[in-house]
């Protein structure tokens, strides 16, 4: 009986230290984690500023479209028999670019 007892002494010993290194190191199982997701949000986000800076290069290079003709009515070489039409807007209606 002694040498169950002494098994099952160990074994519960081996538990206990096998929790207690799982405990102590959580902390460090918890720090690596965050350090892989900064790496990866940094990784995104330089990816994402490279493609933008990509994208803007190209819109910039490609040839620019005429421009289209200007209706008769604002034309400043046309007669002053046609009346032009009263434009009115909202600033809540104007789109506002900010960078």
């Amino acid at each position: 009986m002694t040498t169950a007892t002494t098994l099952g002494d160990a074994f519960s010993l081996n538990m206990t230290r096998g929790e207690d290194i799982l405990y102590k190191s959580s902390g460090a199982i918890v720090a690596a984690i965050v350090v892989v997701v900064v790496i990866i949000v940094t990784l995104v986000l330089i990816l994402l500023k490279m493609y933008n800076r990509r994208m803007r290069t190209r819109r910039e290079l490609e040839p620019k479209s005429p421009k289209p003709p200007v209706p008769p009515a604002l034309d400043p070489n046309s007669n002053g028999s046609q009346q032009p039409a009263a434009v009115t807007s909202d600033p809540a209606d104007v789109p506002v670019e900010t960078r």
